[in-house]
């Protein structure tokens, strides 16, 4: 069975009492919203960053992002936005880019959904997520 990293939350006051600031706990170590941005992006070669889940899309950008990725067979993490408010504000600082869904690949932003459809209309959107070996082989019947 692999390890899963288990976090837990925890909340700090900064020196404004006003403001309450969440973290997350892995292990020992507090880790902000960029942090945790950073740690899903190396712990993945490929993320979507979506509102909803791939079950489930709660808007029809993250929908059509699905399934590009589904036509792709790609093997993928997802981050919900709505499961975590300072990861989705804090990824827009950190992409510099306003919007979701956004897919990153090894690292890097690859776009939203118009760029991503546009690369998936092309087929380079295969070719990227080949690259990185999160393609998922089509069985035999």
């Amino acid at each position: 069975m692999g390890k899963q990293k288990m976090w837990k939350q925890c909340f700090f006051c900064e020196l404004n009492p006003d403001k309450i600031t969440r973290f997350l706990y892995l292990g020992e170590k507090i880790m902000s919203a960029i942090e945790r941005i950073k740690d899903q992006l190396s712990s993945h070669a490929v993320v979507l960053y979506m509102k909803g889940s791939p079950d489930f899309p709660q808007c029809g950008f993250s929908g059509q992002v699905i399934q590009a990725m589904q036509e792709c067979r790609a093997k993928f993490m997802y981050i919900n936005i709505f499961e975590d408010q300072e990861v989705r504000e804090a990824l827009k600082e950190y992409s510099q880019w306003p919007t979701y869904p956004q897919l990153y690949i090894n690292e890097e932003l690859v776009g939203g959904c118009d760029i991503v459809m546009g690369l998936h209309s092309k087929g380079e959107l295969q070719k990227l997520l080949a690259a990185v070996d999160c393609v998922v082989e089509a069985s035999a019947a």
